[in-house]
């Protein structure tokens, strides 16, 4: 079917030799290596090489950048959420009504996740992924209802069993227990406060616990603190400690400066939801990752442009991590694959990109190759990690990164380098070209 389609829209002059050539492909020929799924990459390092006939990974290149550009970016705008919230508060995604349409909230959802969101809203990616789903009722829901009259049903078994009890005149009974003077300098707390604390306390007389509260609007930081305060003074009044200690979530466009926000005045916030600026990364809304020819048939290839940036890296490579003394990565040093492996606490000449013109000495205390062979012939030849996996690489990955390079605000800029032999080969190929 796909050949038929090709066959109705490519020119009439097209060979019929060509489309049966394109019945014929398949992947058998193709080798791709990765850096790790959840890894820490940088600027100018390949974290994907992919070999085999031509034709097959230039048809390769549009599916592999669709599939890593958008994750990666969505991974790594969670990420930057999960430095800025601390390794306790819960983050929640709920993009699912701002995102790219139903296929990108699926993929925000994902990767959200694998960048160190806790729970999603959105069910179909709970179902499809297994990720811890979570969410609050609508205003919708609460408009809805205008008496307790209209509450149905009425009446809740005790979980300990017994008699069913009527519940809302279990709450209201609470509601009139002298802790309305504890609410009365909170005036935006006037109503949902004292009603969520009334049925809380009926629900634990029958043996139930309320599972939390969300803000939606307004100070989120301050008026956290005021709710913690009211819940404070209602478990110790009326003896239920775990009051003291209901979590209160927030949302409502929160973004990188409300966390900043959140940090820098102090709150009891247990839980933030994000959505917009998560799932649609307004600080960059694309991520530009490339894919280059750098060798044919054996000879290194070189795209050269009045740029140095955009230049690219001729041959086939290897990647290595180097780390110091105190297991924090400070550099990334590209080699040919014909090189042999650096080791530890061997000195090394290398070129830093953005300074070729003058060589740099180092000495690694650990050395790590960065790429693993996925797919060969046809199959893949790795086990894949789960997504609880690769969610637990990222925090890994991002542990091991010094301060100075994990900081967001002016971060220090990571060096990535390349050996002599292959700074000479770039020579070589430049000169040549000129």
């Amino acid at each position: 079917a796909d050949v038929a389609y090709l066959r109705s829209v490519l020119p009439s002059t097209t060979e019929d030799a060509f489309f049966d050539y394109l019945a014929t492909l398949d992947a058998s020929e193709v080798t791709v290596s990765a850096v790790p799924e959840g890894s820490v990459v940088f600027a100018r390092v390949p974290f994907l090489q992919v070999k085999g006939p031509l034709l097959v990974v230039q048809l390769l290149e549009t599916t592999l950048l669709c599939l890593v550009n958008y994750a990666s970016l969505v991974a790594t705008n969670a990420a930057r959420f999960r430095l800025l919230a601390g390794p306790d508060v819960k983050l929640m995604e709920m993009g699912l009504r701002r995102a790219q349409g139903p296929d990108g909230a699926l993929s925000a959802s994902k990767y959200s996740y694998i960048g160190g969101f806790d729970y999603t809203s959105n069910v179909l990616a709970g179902k499809l992924y297994g990720i811890p789903v979570c969410g609050t009722i609508a205003h919708s829901f609460i408009m809805s209802f205008t008496s307790l009259e209209e509450v149905q049903p009425r009446e809740l078994p005790p979980l300990a069993g017994g008699e069913p009890v009527d519940l809302p005149a279990l709450a209201e009974l609470w509601l009139g227990r002298n802790f309305q003077g504890l609410l009365d300098t909170y005036c935006v707390r006037r109503s949902g406060l004292p009603n969520f604390c009334a049925v809380a306390l009926a629900l634990h007389q029958l043996g139930y616990r309320a599972i939390g509260v969300r803000l939606d609007s307004g100070d989120l930081a301050k008026q956290s603190k005021e709710i913690r305060q009211v819940l404070r003074a209602c478990g110790a009044r009326f003896q239920v400690p775990w009051f003291e200690t209901i979590p209160i979530a927030v949302s409502n466009d929160i973004s990188e400066q409300s966390l900043e926000e959140f940090s820098r005045e102090g709150s009891e916030i247990n839980m933030i939801g994000v959505g917009t600026n998560l799932v649609t990364c307004p600080l960059q809304p694309s991520l530009g990752c490339v894919y280059k020819l750098v060798e044919v048939n054996g000879s290194p290839c070189l795209k050269l442009t009045e740029d140095e940036e955009k230049m690219t890296i001729p041959g086939t490579k290897t990647i290595y991590r180097l780390y110091d003394a105190a297991g924090c990565p400070f550099m990334d040093l590209m080699a040919l694959d014909e090189e042999p492996s650096p080791s530890a606490g061997q000195e090394l000449a290398v070129r830093v990109l953005g300074q070729l013109g003058e060589a740099t000495k180092v000495v690694p205390t650990t050395v790590e190759p960065l790429h693993r062979t996925y797919f060969r012939d046809g199959q893949v030849c790795e086990p894949l990690p789960s997504l609880p996996e690769v969610r637990s690489h990222v925090q890994v990955s991002l542990s091991l990164l010094s301060p100075a390079h994990r900081r967001l605000h002016e971060p220090q800029p990571y060096p990535v380098a390349m050996t002599e032999r292959l700074h000479r080969l770039l020579a070589e190929l430049r000169q040549a070209s000129q």
